[in-house]
């Protein structure tokens, strides 16, 4: 059954005017506070709006995150992440059961922050910032855009921390001293937290404690279990840093395309002679995070580009022979 919201103002729900029709399931999506939980307990009756219209007629039904999944026929459901703490089996026999009440005419409006959920089962998604609709409309547009947004303030919040360096696995022969090792924005500002995609800079400080005629200074990326991703040196970069008198110190940038899929890495430093030895060596110093606005399996976001191509039959003329 058909619910409309009519200029609907119910802290922090402010001037809300949407509607959804009869046998659709509404995903709706929002930060903390945006007013998602009002919106279910206005829908189910619950509460009423301080001004403004909620309109239906019909039965309902509230499923809160701890109530038992109930989905027997109604007009109207409304679920608040009622499926987050259900194993797979559950969480799958209760979509289907939302598939058969749609296909019945119940409109449902369900809170989740399960995006492959929401992609799965929504024919539309509503998402609320502040109190009042941002977008709405196909599930995956408004999902990306959703989490584009949060991209962008978790990589604003990135910026905010520090990240001091991990000395419990270092070595080397003392001559020189990693200072300090920087994971920066392409505009040099300090963060913990990297786009997929951008460019990204990795600053190392140096100190030599004794001369040294031909040191390498290299970085080395691994995965949160150890996986070695990347790694470069300025003797394969063709950098030439000696040689270095005692006391000598330097900073290094290493530039480069962030082409990580989202995840959990860490930076390994070190200064080394060419054969290998080393002055100063601490791996998984630095511990740092790649965001995207969606998943990608892996760890390279190698960033395919996909096109359908017609059945041989079907493209340039060519005739399908009988058989």
């Amino acid at each position: 059954m058909a619910i409309e919201f009519r200029g609907i103002e119910h802290p922090p729900l402010h001037q809300l005017t949407v509607s959804a029709p009869n046998g659709a399931v509404i995903g709706v999506i929002g930060e903390k506070g945006a007013g998602k939980a009002a919106l279910l307990r206005l829908a189910a009756g619950i509460e009423s709006p301080q001004s403004g219209e909620v309109v239906f007629e019909g039965t309902r039904r509230y499923l809160g995150i701890g109530d038992p999944l109930q989905l027997s026929p109604v007009d109207l459901l409304l679920i608040e992440n009622t499926l987050a703490p259900h194993d797979a089996l559950v969480r799958a026999r209760a979509l289907v059961g939302i598939d058969r009440l749609r296909s019945a005419g119940t409109t449902v409006l369900m809170v989740s922050h399960e995006p492959d959920v929401l992609r799965r089962l929504c024919d539309e998604i509503w998402w609320l910032d502040s109190g009042g609709l941002e977008m709405r409309g196909d599930p995956g547009e408004v999902l990306d855009a959703y989490q584009r947004r949060i991209g962008e303030k978790f990589r604003a919040w990135g910026e905010t921390l520090s990240s001091p360096l991990n000395m419990s696995a270092r070595r080397g022969d003392g001559r020189a001293e990693i200072l300090a090792l920087e994971t920066l924005s392409a505009d040099g500002h300090p963060t913990m937290v990297w786009r997929s995609g951008e460019e990204a800079v990795v600053r190392v400080g140096v100190r030599f404690h004794q001369a040294v005629e031909n040191p390498v200074v290299g970085i080395l990326i691994r995965t949160r279990i150890g996986l070695e991703v990347y790694g470069t040196n300025t003797e394969l970069e063709k950098v030439k840093i000696g040689p270095c008198a005692a006391g000598a110190e330097y900073q290094l940038e290493f530039r480069f395309a962030c082409n990580l899929c989202p995840g959990e890495y860490t930076l390994t430093a070190a200064s080394h002679d060419p054969d290998g030895t080393a002055h100063d060596w601490i791996d998984d110093a630095v511990a740092f995070l790649v965001t995207d606005s969606r998943y990608t399996a892996g760890v390279a976001n190698l960033r395919a580009r996909v096109s359908l191509i017609a059945p041989r039959d079907q493209a340039a003329g060519f005739t399908s022979v009988p058989e």
